[in-house]
């Protein structure tokens, strides 16, 4: 198995994804990692390079704040283009980027392809919950306009992927809105509930936000607007938390014996909320594995992103969701 690494994406690059792969590289030591971006940044950061990892040479960068379409279409020597472009032609299993959410989509849908099958490719997000196993958001952003049919795409995905990846037999769906009883919600979320309700096995009718963390259900669909919105509260909210909680801690010498005496809990608790233990977000429905990673991303969350995506790869997933939209 060979995976891409977009080395040059992301506010920690090149120094995060070059760690982050040689992190990976030492535990998945039958996988290829390619490093791709300017060789000379790359070895800036590790000048010697494990038995599995090498450099796939790519001159330019994609800014954090370009137009995704037009630097798709013209920055055909960047990290991102060329990562996309050794999925497509069979040189790499699959990718991961931190760089410009956009023009990672538009690469995607471009270079790669949508599924045969697929009208709107979705963004995923995993979502931590209480129960300490996630739950898988589709659309986190990709789509800010949606119709009914888009979600029920989106739930039939995510389940092959929590089923597929995650081991979970039987996902549950839930529909993001504003109340529990059926008929709640706008234009949208009535239509979809039925269209779920009928053609969705597991469907487990409407949930609403405050639940999520419960764990009610453990794929989400919702528009693209207001997944990005929820990602980004539980972004917040979570480096808010644990900030506050360290905080809290430290404040005196009592409560530093106490935090002593819950290293291996408060550990457990950090890790839940902690976005670099999830990985990073699979663009589902194109012909490739793709994982997005927080433009933040540091080596740890690399790593993670890296293994989700040899999870995805080993467990066939691309070819499993073709098969499941076929039928």
């Amino acid at each position: 198995m060979k995976i891409a690494i977009d080395a040059m994406g992301g506010d920690h690059a090149p120094q995060a994804p070059v760690q982050g792969a040689l992190a990976a590289a030492r535990e998945l030591s039958a996988t290829e990692f390619l490093l791709v971006g300017r060789e000379q940044d790359i070895l800036a950061e590790a000048r010697e390079l494990p038995h599995n990892v090498r450099i796939v040479a790519a001159a330019d960068v994609i800014a954090a704040n370009a137009e995704p379409v037009k630097s798709v279409r013209r920055q055909k020597d960047s990290s991102l283009v060329v990562c996309t472009s050794l999925v497509r032609d069979g040189l790499a299993d699959g990718m991961v980027s931190a760089g410009n959410t956009g023009a990672f989509m538009v690469a995607g849908l471009l270079v790669v392809g949508r599924m045969e099958g697929i009208e709107r490719p979705a963004l995923a997000a995993v979502l931590p919950t209480f129960a300490g196993r996630g739950a898988l958001l589709l659309d986190a952003g990709a789509n800010t306009d949606s119709s009914a049919q888009h979600l029920l795409q989106w739930a039939t995905m995510g389940q092959a992927y929590m089923r597929l990846t995650e081991g979970i037999e039987k996902p549950r769906v839930g529909l993001l809105n504003i109340g529990a009883e059926a008929g709640k919600g706008n234009e949208l979320c009535k239509a979809a509930y039925p269209l779920l309700q009928e053609a969705c096995p597991g469907f487990v009718g409407n949930v609403e936000a405050r639940d999520l963390l419960r764990g009610v259900c453990d794929v989400i669909v919702c528009d693209g607007f207001v997944g990005n919105v929820l990602v980004k509260f539980y972004e917040g909210a979570g480096l808010g938390l644990l900030q506050s909680l360290k905080q809290m801690l430290l404040a005196s010498p009592v409560t530093k014996l106490a935090a002593l005496t819950l290293k291996g809990g408060l550990r457990t608790f950090r890790s839940r909320f902690d976005y670099a233990e999830y990985g990073g977000g699979p663009f589902l429905g194109v012909r490739g594995v793709l994982v997005k990673a927080h433009g933040s991303s540091n080596a740890r969350a690399f790593e993670m992103a890296l293994r989700q995506a040899h999870r995805m790869q080993s467990a066939g997933l691309v070819g499993a969701l073709e098969e499941y939209l076929r039928n």
